[in-house]
């Protein structure tokens, strides 16, 4: 693809208003983004730091489906009180989702190289979406958690298990930003 027609498509794509329900980037992600984007091989199209969510447990999207995101580090006492507040919503899924970045890359050697960077500072679930008009790269790394846990105004686990998934999801957030920083210093 011509270099212009690229960076015809980068300066369009970079000046729209951001469509993301939060309204603008992650703290945690933005000095990726703006690195990534100051390149002339490629830009971001949408990305995100790692998210805990507490959401419906249904198979379709729908504009209620996401009750609570937080993109920040929770506390036991936040999660139960949210919890306590929802209890008439039917199925509720915990989930931590890892950071993820999508990014589209001028050709596929740009691409090649970003995906190497990528895998070797733990995106380790990334690959190539779109090989088409536009070369879209996905960098995604890999902690997770899901689970439901609550159910018609019950929470489906002790207190102990709480605490612990608290626990855990706080330190995989930490993990994914730290991938953040990682993948930062060497693009």
């Amino acid at each position: 693809m011509p270099v212009s027609s690229f960076l015809q498509r980068k300066s369009a794509v970079l000046s729209k208003l951001d469509k993301s329900s939060a309204g603008k980037w992650d703290k945690k992600i933005v000095s990726l983004c703006e690195k990534i984007n100051i390149s002339e091989e490629f830009y971001t199209t949408s990305s995100c730091s790692g998210r805990i969510v507490l959401m419906l447990d249904q198979e379709r999207k729908s504009p209620n489906l996401f009750l609570r995101v937080w993109h920040e580090s929770i506390s036991l006492s936040e999660l139960k009180k949210f919890l306590k507040e929802n209890s008439e919503k039917g199925l509720i899924k915990f989930k931590l989702e890892p950071p993820i970045l999508h990014i589209a890359c001028k050709d596929l050697e740009v691409t090649s190289r970003l995906l190497e960077k990528a895998n070797h500072n733990g995106f380790k679930r990334s690959g190539i979406l779109s090989a088409g008009r536009n070369i879209v790269l996905e960098l995604n790394s890999t902690e997770r958690l899901e689970f439901p846990i609550l159910n018609k105004g019950k929470i489906l686990v002790d207190e102990p298990f709480l605490e612990l998934v608290v626990k855990q999801a706080n330190q995989k957030l930490k993990k994914g930003w730290e991938r953040i920083e990682k993948l930062r210093k060497v693009i």
